[in-house]
């Protein structure tokens, strides 16, 4: 079972999500909170294994509240962040606060199951549109950072090659079919660049790759 806490300040949205979450057979709503601060308290208590968090929610913002969560070290859940608003710096802040995944209220039930499932699994849930204001954000940004030589020196150079396709967000089936070998290998590649790079998911590798030059906006 997915453990999953709902955060968000609207009392309809959260019982809305709870209603629909909780009839799915592998996902379990443990909590709610109505706010930033309580979803971290709550978050300590239950350990779930996914956060729902809006973005706007009084005495802190889900974006505070995902950095704060997130920064603790050890076993923290994953974060997928709920909002609708569409905006540039949302999706940016949220993965470099940490989040695995970016999704609008507007999207399906169906679409909110398979996104704390995707969430759930270590996947980064980055939809096309999202994955365009990223890169957009990153060439409003400017020139990257120099790339981190050591840590890209521990990489082979299959790994290497996998962690650019990552960033140019195509999934694990989607490499497998670019480099002719199977999707279990490619995951295989993907869990060993994250564990060299000390990533904590597909997002967090995005995000490093554009940071630190290995892929550019525009290739």
């Amino acid at each position: 079972m997915i453990r999953v806490l709902i955060a968000d300040d609207q009392g309809m949205v959260r019982t809305g999500f709870t209603v629909f979450l909780s009839a799915q057979p592998d996902i379990q709503v443990v909590g709610e909170a109505a706010d930033g601060r309580e979803a971290i308290r709550r978050a300590a208590e239950l350990a779930p294994d996914v956060v729902l968090m809006d973005v706007r929610m009084p005495v802190m913002n889900g974006l505070e509240a995902t950095r704060e969560l997130l920064s603790g070290g050890g076993r923290s859940p994953k974060v997928l962040i709920l909002t609708t608003f569409d905006l540039d710096d949302y999706v940016y802040e949220a993965l470099r606060a940490g989040a695995s995944g970016f999704l609008l209220k507007d999207a399906s039930a169906a679409q909110l199951a398979e996104a704390v499932r995707v969430v759930a699994a270590g996947d980064a849930l980055l939809a096309p549109q999202v994955t365009r204001r990223l890169i957009h954000e990153f060439a409003r940004l400017g020139a990257p950072r120099p790339a981190a030589g050591r840590r890209l020196a521990e990489l082979t150079e299959r790994e290497t090659e996998v962690l650019t396709l990552v960033a140019q967000a195509l999934s694990n089936q989607e490499i497998a079919d670019k480099l002719f070998v199977a999707e279990q290998t490619v995951k295989t590649h993907v869990g060993r660049v994250l564990m060299k790079l000390g990533l904590r998911d597909r997002a967090q590798a995005i995000v490093w790759a554009y940071e630190n030059g290995l892929v550019r906006p525009g290739e």
